[in-house]
């Protein structure tokens, strides 16, 4: 018995010892080095989360709701950083951007109507136009001082902004308010013919379909303050609703902004906190104590 136990911790000794000589005591080629503590599998691996079953019969309330998040809020500057792309972490526009170039992804860009927000996905973009799309004007000095405008591909310095295109309703099959985010719409520093940024003014851009952004978002890690061994992905942080916004639109008969009905900016976001406030309301008085 015990040249057994002997045994056995020659034999634990010896896998430690090799375990110790490769994680730091060996001598290990560049193409051995890891630059983390462990192998991560979570995120790469992670399932989107389907979405539960909903019937008509169980919808008694609806609400569509358009909002704007902007990434200069300090909630969501982890949606805006890294500005360059590095090998743990992508910013929010860097994975769009290669999805759409992923042909894999088959993802579709929807032209925007300024003046109807509802249209999100009845006009495809063409192939030349979603190219266009992702491009910006820049103005060029040569060494001889001539300047020309040429196309550069958008950054993520570029994007400011993000519209989301949600449905709130109430299911009595499970007695809970939910909601279901249904388009994504960036939104670019505005410029003029020469390329320079209007201060402060955005452009729409596209829309694109939300559920087929959710597979892509579920393996893309989201920086954490707290703690990085506790990383979330962007499903996460859109399926938690972890992120700053307000609403600039809701379904109503003359379908107008906020904007249009409140010129104040100030009046605009009362008003959108008013909108919260009756959704809220609502789902509190579905109960009965």
């Amino acid at each position: 018995m015990r040249n057994t136990l002997k045994l056995a911790g020659a034999i634990a000794l010896l896998f430690l010892g090799s375990d110790l000589f490769a994680q730091g005591g060996g001598v290990l080629s560049p193409g051995q080095m890891q630059d983390q503590l462990y192998l991560k599998e979570n995120a790469p691996n992670r399932r989107v989360i389907p979405y539960t079953y909903l019937r008509e019969a169980d919808v008694i309330w609806s609400k569509r709701i358009w909002r704007i998040l902007d990434l200069r809020e300090k909630m969501n500057l982890d949606m805006y950083y890294p500005v360059t792309p590095n090998a743990n972490r992508r910013s929010l526009w860097d994975i769009v951007v290669a999805s759409v170039k992923n042909k894999e992804n088959k993802l579709t860009l929807y032209n925007v109507s300024p003046f109807d927000f509802d249209k999100s996905f009845t006009m495809p973009m063409t192939k030349t136009e979603a190219d266009t799309a992702l491009m910006k004007i820049v103005t060029v000095v040569d060494s001889n001082g001539n300047s020309s405008n040429q196309g550069q591909e958008l950054t993520s310095q570029d994007i400011m902004q993000y519209m989301l295109k949600e449905d709130w309703f109430f299911d009595k099959q499970r007695s809970v308010m939910d909601v279901r985010i249904l388009g994504m719409c960036p939104y670019k520093k505005a410029t003029d013919q020469n390329g320079n940024e209007i201060a402060g003014s955005t452009t729409i851009m596209f829309w694109i379909y939300f559920p087929q952004l959710r597979p892509i978002f579920a393996n893309a890690e989201v920086f954490n303050v707290h703690n990085d061994a506790e990383r979330r992905t962007y499903e996460d942080i859109f399926w938690k609703r972890q992120f700053s916004s307000y609403i600039v639109q809701e379904s109503n008969v003359a379908n107008r902004t906020i904007s249009a009905y409140r010129k104040d900016p100030l009046d605009a976001l009362l008003e959108a906190e008013k909108i919260k406030g009756d959704m809220f309301n609502l789902e509190h008085d579905m109960w009965q104590y």
